[in-house]
């Protein structure tokens, strides 16, 4: 059955409970004991068959659970004559499951939010005119519209000019980005600017956002190791109530001390605390663009110790950026970063890219090369407004044009060179990198703060170029020269004294992020096996949202814990006063919901968990990288 239906039926038990007792007491008070007898065992046998109905399913399931209990309690108050005290709880374990619903609703907001902002057409230029056409017709390359409020469908680049987007629903940033032409637009940002024209890049089904919204809808399907522990839990507490309850009326003769005990008992705060809390903290992770996919990645996110970085995309951003540019006489740097980029436009080489993704950003107009030539993995040759243009390593410029390199450059480890001649003659060079990723150092403190025991470092690369990028972070250890079943050992290995993280972004990380405890996807633009393969995915291209999210868990699961204990405390000794014959059966059944009420109400304190702020700003550094000032502005 669908959850609108579970919805209006527990609407409607409640107002039948309710109507059902009013009327009993209004029949009381008019001195007709049989009457509101009647309308209360009326009240009652609606919500009691509805009831049974899902403990049967349950059983059909293989789950036994406490609404045994209040089957249990409703049936022995109508049994011996309670029949006010079986319409109380009739109207308290109706109230509390609509209680329940409510407030898991509640807990989901904010990944209900992502699937309700799900686009179902674009707008498409097509032959100098604009069509709304379905989301699956949108191919890679189809240029779109997107107008001022609406949300990018798709994956793309901005074509023209610049955008102003709002990406809060993805990833919690309350200020909305700048993107300049070539920049990725990520799918389900909403459009706060003027109308723009985006290049798309995926098919919907492909993007960013229909990624999130599958994994949201795996997430709410979830239940977590601790739900399951207290569905047995459940059996135990089910056991001492009927004994409990048993006893008392065996050494007093009286069962109306069993009925008082049954009703005090019902339904328990096991089994209401726990889903409460921990849906309000996969919610309120969403919030800050970190998707747990479900309570069991939550829970076991809360109980890391080890951590376990890659190195390409993860600790360090994945893209080349130019670290500088060197122009002979006669060239400006202006001139090398204009040539580069407008001859690499006919290459795919992620360096060749970064080279053209800066140029854009410089608001460079750069012309169609002709006559281009591409070496794969040495360079590209070709012709850019009547020049001979080369471009690629210095063996390779040299190799093509006889030019000799005057730089005579030996880099650092990890950085790569990029040489340019032009007509024959060395013009420059770009000096290309990937850097670490802003802040890494505070993150990793900010990570031994909640009690991240030991940080490892996971990477194909050489040692020595790992060493380098990493020099003053505070590491346990660097593995290198890893291939992906090496990766694997290193997590199997490190699981034996304790949970371990694993954080990745290539394919190459999938098999070792499914064999984490957590695997954590850099989702934003990791590729997509690491993302299926992972528990945790963020949302947004940023490292440090691993803190919030481990502090939510935490504390969420922390949340649980007290509501549970707390609950279970003052049911068992509500259970024992009743026994004892403190407590009539009317009085502990509204002693339960009250407890129910707090324990509910105390579980949804996890929406209102607010991580401690990050220790470096918050901005994402523009795609391609540092701006560059060259000798030309």
């Amino acid at each position: 059955m669908s959850s609108s239906f579970h919805d209006r039926l527990n609407i409607a038990l409640v107002a039948v409970a309710l109507v059902g007792l009013v009327a009993g007491l209004v029949l009381r008070v008019a001195v007709l004991p049989g009457l509101a007898s009647a309308a209360w065992s009326a009240a009652v046998i609606p919500v009691l068959a509805a009831l049974l109905v899902e403990i049967v399913r349950s059983l059909w399931r293989g789950e036994v659970g406490l609404d045994i209990v209040a089957a249990l309690s409703m049936s022995a108050a109508l049994f011996f004559g309670e029949t006010l005290a079986a319409a109380v709880v009739a109207l308290m374990y109706s109230g509390g499951t609509f209680l329940e619903s409510f407030a898991e609703g509640r807990a989901r907001r904010e990944m209900s939010d992502l699937l309700s902002r799900v686009p179902r057409t674009a707008t498409r230029h097509q032959n100098g005119a604009l069509e709304e056409v379905p989301l699956d017709d949108i191919a890679p390359g189809d240029l779109l519209l997107i107008r001022q409020g609406d949300v990018a469908p798709v994956d793309g680049t901005v074509e023209n000019g610049s955008a102003v987007l709002d990406q809060s629903a993805l990833t919690g940033e309350s200020m909305p980005a700048r993107l300049m032409q070539g920049q990725d637009v990520m799918s389900g940002s909403t459009n706060a600017g003027e109308a723009f024209d985006l290049r798309a890049s995926r098919r919907a089904a492909d993007s960013t956002y229909a990624g999130i919204v599958r994994l949201v809808e795996a997430a709410q399907k979830s239940k977590a190791p601790m739900a399951r522990l207290a569905d047995r839990y459940s059996l135990v507490f089910l056991a001492v109530t009927v004994v409990l309850a048993s006893g008392a009326w065996w050494f007093t003769g009286d069962p109306i001390r069993a009925v008082a005990v049954l009703v005090v008992a019902t339904p328990c705060p096991l089994i209401l605390a726990v889903p409460v809390a921990l849906v309000a903290g996969l919610s309120r992770a969403a919030h800050f663009g970190v998707l747990i996919k479900g309570a069991k990645p939550l829970e076991a996110l809360a109980r890391i110790r080890t951590l376990v970085l890659d190195k390409t995309g993860t600790l360090t951003d994945g893209r080349p950026h130019i670290v500088s540019i060197t122009a002979q006489a006669g060239w400006s740097e202006g001139d090398i970063l204009f040539y580069a980029a407008a001859l690499d436009q006919a290459s795919k080489h992620p360096v060749a890219q970064a080279i053209v993704t800066a140029a854009q950003v410089r608001g460079m107009v750069l012309p169609v090369p002709e006559q281009v030539v591409e070496a794969p993995g040495e360079g590209v040759s070709g012709r850019v407004g009547g020049r001979d243009v080369r471009v690629g390593g210095a063996d390779f410029v040299t190799a093509q044009t006889g030019a000799v390199d005057q730089g005579g450059w030996h880099g650092d480890a990890g950085a790569v060179r990029v040489a340019l001649a032009l007509d024959g003659r060395f013009a420059g060079s770009l000096v290309m990198a990937d850097e670490l990723r802003a802040g890494t150092a505070e993150l990793l403190a900010g990570l031994r703060k909640q009690g991240m025991g030991r940080i490892l470092l996971a990477t194909g690369d050489r040692r020595d170029v790992a060493e380098v990028v990493t020099e003053g972070l505070d590491l346990d250890g660097i593995h290198a020269d890893l291939g992906p079943d090496q990766k694997v050992a290193l997590v199997l290995a490190e699981r034996k004294t304790g949970p371990v993280m694993m954080v990745g972004d290539g394919v190459n990380d999938a098999p070792a992020l499914a064999a984490a405890d957590v695997g954590v996807a850099m989702g934003a633009r990791g590729a997509a096996a690491s993302a299926e393969a992972a528990d945790v995915v963020l949302l947004v291209d940023r490292l440090d949202r691993l803190l919030p999210g481990l502090e939510i868990a935490r504390r969420s699961r922390r949340i649980a814990v007290e509501s549970v204990i707390a609950g279970i405390g003052l049911s068992a000794a509500g259970m024992v006063a009743a026994a004892l014959g403190y407590l009539t059966p009317v009085q502990g059944a509204l002693l339960q919901e009250v407890i129910d009420v707090a324990v509910i109400l105390n579980a949804l304190r996890a929406l209102r968990i607010v991580p401690t702020k990050p220790v470096y700003p918050l901005s994402e550094p523009p795609a391609a990288g540092p701006a560059l000032r060259l000798a030309s502005d």
